[in-house]
């Protein structure tokens, strides 16, 4: 029996495709094969063309037969044979063999037109022999799931049905609400038809529920939205379901699912699909889907074949297979050759599958899935569309089984590295976003998890730009951590590690100084002197005693670090190695063109090793290459240095991304260098091109892009537009001191070229005024031995002389050496 036409059918391009495989004298050129997961409307698009022929008189004889099973296509035949061939109907195998040889083309027999429609084919297995036979004069129309290359073999087509286009889903539903006097905003019939995936199915029976239960379309997509509801409940019963449907959303497709389950090899299908319903819909690496995590879900989670109550265990290969066998029923998309984002899953069959667990087992799979998510994501794919990709399912999971990944007493890993992964990619604020989202979460002050977040947010914050928000942020956890965990755990004295490091990038270094060393007896006590977060304070200490002007105590500390990290943790560790590049880079500042030369021989050395040990993509092994362009300009090699820049942004942007913060920082000094080898124009253009994107990826607060203003307004002096540079200066000042505060490093740096550039403009005594109050704070914050105290000094002395001059003189040796 021919279905009845849906309620606002809506005409589709598979209407078209079927009907452009007729020729203009109406004669049927193919078998055609609709296919398409549950819910995507074959039925009706495979009823509307049967309808459409036997109106328009294309044929004589039209047979629908609902093609479940083979006994249900022997028994059409058998009823078709019965009604047109007066056959009898005892013997249906009889009958229906009969009916197929009547529809071979006889000579000399009048033509009969006839369209044979099988509907909803289960299994093509079930069609062997029962094809109807190939007949210039006859049609044949079959409707399945399934997706096998058995069932486009002999000269068969295949049409598959997709999902409504946002067009025709909006338009279905304004005409539904419509019929029963119902309008709704155009804007919430849009956001609707997206939330349910643009499904026929789910788009009929959500507007009869909708039209039932007298809601509107916001209030039922805020049910929707309600994790906690499950799909059914938000669903017609089934006898009130719209159009004839004998079956809902949530139980379409049960029995595909079955069916899977039971193609070799045997039991897996199922678990795959319950796993992939916890992350993306519209994209899942394969790499996820045959990691050993889900492999164990799988092997676990087998149903037993024959006798064998032991389930044997599932490998990769078995993995792969068990998407296939969703793919040939359609309950998912299986591309292999987009690895990346190999397997697509409708979110309405995620949905389902979710509901249909048990809540134990609801969070083993969500657990699974995070193990394989994390275990899957390489470290330097944050910034590539991999890191997208990966970031999109576990942002899927997370708002799919949030409580079960906090369920273990401290957030997955896969929570965490969601947000870092987002700071690696240069989404410095989404990152912090991200992490005050799971702080604000419902876990309580003292819950693992929100201790673990708020550590994180400090570092985000302070990657941000926001070194004194990060301080704040860690002061005020640290009193939680120790109370809960104690004074001498492992998180308090990386949270006291965390303090010092951040204290001392806010400007404060001989605070950060200050705090290590009472910290540093308590690691040794409790850790051990050997222990890695012990090594890594005393590289922090080394680092924060040459930012407080000590260069040579601080070269001592690092030398005799490096030592112990050779000896407890091998030449090749990656802390061993950024040892030797913080070495490199103290023996540099020692303001000696030997030191300074001896450096760079050092990172070449270092940069052989970083290939050999981490790969020439590596992070750490580009940061090396950074500050080896950047030390060859200071050792006067500035030709180099840009040569050095050339070849490595490139290779930044391919790797780290265009927004990530050392691809933005590698710019910043490629442009200054260019200026440092002469070409000072160049150096104006490159800033110009940065400061938009910087603060486009930053943010126009974050202390980068401060720096790379300073670094445009410097040049814009050098380039001979002192005046330019003064007005420039003018304006980044408030913002520097609002942001960093007085006493910041970059603060004083800007003062120092502000008072420069105002007296090559011509304003000696505000020059030397200017500096006057410089040294003054300078001494205060830095000390008098500090390089930088000792510059602002030697301009001091010259601005006075030139205050005092009656002649002014044009300047070429630069004074105030500090660009950034």
């Amino acid at each position: 029996m021919l279905p009845p036409r849906a309620l606002s059918f809506q005409h589709r391009a598979e209407v078209d495709q079927l009907r452009a495989a007729v020729d203009s004298g109406g004669t049927a050129m193919l078998t055609q094969v609709l296919t398409g997961t549950g819910g995507v409307g074959k039925t009706q698009l495979a009823a509307d063309y049967a309808r459409t022929a036997w109106v328009s008189g294309e044929v004589d004889v039209l047979v629908w037969i609902s093609a479940s099973s083979r006994s249900a296509i022997t028994a059409g035949y058998a009823q078709a044979a019965v009604e047109v061939l007066a056959a009898e109907p005892g013997d249906p195998e009889r009958a229906a063999r009969a009916f197929l040889a009547w529809l071979e083309p006889k000579a000399g027999q009048k033509p009969c037109r006839w369209l044979v429609v099988l509907d909803d084919v289960a299994d093509h297995a079930d069609m062997r022999g029962w094809w109807p036979p190939s007949s210039r004069h006859g049609r044949a129309l079959v409707t399945t799931r399934r997706r096998e290359a058995a069932l486009t073999g002999a000269g068969r087509r295949l049409v598959t049905v997709g999902m409504f286009t946002p067009q025709e889903a909006a338009a279905y539903l304004t005409a539904v609400l419509a019929a029963h006097d119902r309008q709704e905003p155009t804007d919430q019939i849009n956001s609707l038809a997206s939330d349910l995936g643009y499904l026929p199915l789910a788009l009929a029976q959500a507007a009869a529920y909708i039209i039932d239960t007298d809601l509107t379309c916001a209030s039922f997509r805020e049910m929707l939205a309600d994790r906690i509801r499950e799909l059914a409940d938000l669903l017609p019963e089934s006898g009130a379901l719209p159009d004839d449907q004998t079956t809902t959303v949530a139980a379409t497709w049960s029995l595909s699912i079955e069916r899977a389950n039971q193609i070799r090899p045997a039991g897996l299908a199922r678990p795959m699909l319950q796993l992939a319903s916890f992350l993306a819909p519209n994209g899942i690496p394969t790499a996820v889907l045959t990691r050993q995590p889900t492999l164990a879900h799988l092997t676990e989670h087998r149903t037993p074949s024959g006798g064998n109550q032991q389930p044997a265990p599932a490998s990769a290969e078995d993995a792969v297979f068990a998407l296939r066998a969703l793919h040939r029923l359609s309950l998912i998309d299986h591309t292999p050759e987009t690895p990346h984002q190999a397997v697509r899953v409708h979110q309405l069959i995620q949905r389902a599958t979710r509901d249909d667990l048990a809540s134990q087992a609801f969070d083993e799979t969500a657990r699974a899935a995070a193990d394989a998510l994390t275990e899957a994501w390489p470290e330097t794919a944050d910034a590539k569309p991999l890191g997208q990709i990966l970031r999109a399912n576990a942002d899927a999971l997370i708002n799919y089984a949030q409580d079960a990944l906090w369920s273990a007493g401290e957030a997955h890993p896969v929570v965490l590295h969601t947000g870092n992964s987002l700071g690696q990619a240069g989404q410095v604020t989404a990152a912090i976003t991200h992490f005050q989202n799971l702080t604000h979460a419902v876990l309580g002050p003292d819950h693992p998890g929100s201790l673990a977040a708020r550590k994180n947010l400090a570092h985000w914050l302070g990657k941000g730009g926001d070194e004194t928000g990060a301080v704040a942020v860690i002061e005020q956890l640290l009193p939680d951590i120790e109370r809960v965990w104690g004074p001498d755990a492992p998180n308090t004295l990386s949270a006291r590690i965390d303090l010092a490091s951040w204290r001392g990038n806010a400007g404060d270094a001989a605070g950060a100084v200050a705090l290590i060393e009472q910290l540093l007896p308590d690691m040794v006590r409790v850790l051990g002197t050997d222990h890695p977060h012990t090594l890594a304070a005393r590289a922090n200490l080394a680092k924060n005693r040459g930012m407080a002007g000590d260069a040579a105590g601080a070269a001592d500390a690092a030398a005799e670090l490096l030592a112990d990290r050779i000896r407890v943790q091998g030449p090749d560790h990656r802390g061993t190695l950024a040892t030797r590049r913080e070495l490199a880079r103290l023996l540099a500042e020692a303001e000696d063109p030997a030191a300074a030369a001896e450096a760079c021989e050092q990172l070449k050395q270092l940069l052989d090793d970083c290939v050999r040990v981490l790969g020439t993509d590596h992070p750490d092994t580009l940061t090396t290459r950074q500050h080896l362009a950047h030390l060859r300009g200071e050792a006067g090699d500035a030709a180099g240095a840009v040569t050095a820049y050339k070849e490595l942004v490139p290779d930044l942007v391919r790797v780290l991304g265009p927004n990530h913060p050392d691809t933005l920082a590698a710019r910043s000094d490629f442009a200054a260098k260019r200026g440092e080898a002469g070409d000072a124009t160049g150096a104006v253009t490159a800033y110009k091109e940065l400061v938009p994107d910087v603060v486009q990826a930053l943010g126009a607060d974050h202390q980068g892009t401060l720096t790379t203003r300073v670094g445009l307004a410097y040049w814009r002096g050098e380039a001979g537009d002192a005046a330019g540079a003064v007005a420039a200066y003018e304006k980044l000042l408030p913002d520097v001191v609002r942001v960093l505060g007085a006493d910041h490093p970059t603060a004083l740096i800007t003062r120092g070229n502000l008072a420069y550039w105002r007296g090559n403009a011509g304003d000696a005594h505000r020059a030397a005024a200017d500096f006057a109050q410089l040294v003054t704070d300078m001494v205060r914050v830095l000390g008098r031995r500090h390089p930088r105290t000792r510059a602002a000094r030697n301009n001091l002395a010259h601005w006075r002389r030139e205050a005092k001059s009656e002649v002014p003189r044009v300047f070429r040796k630069r004074i105030w050496p500090f660009n950034s």
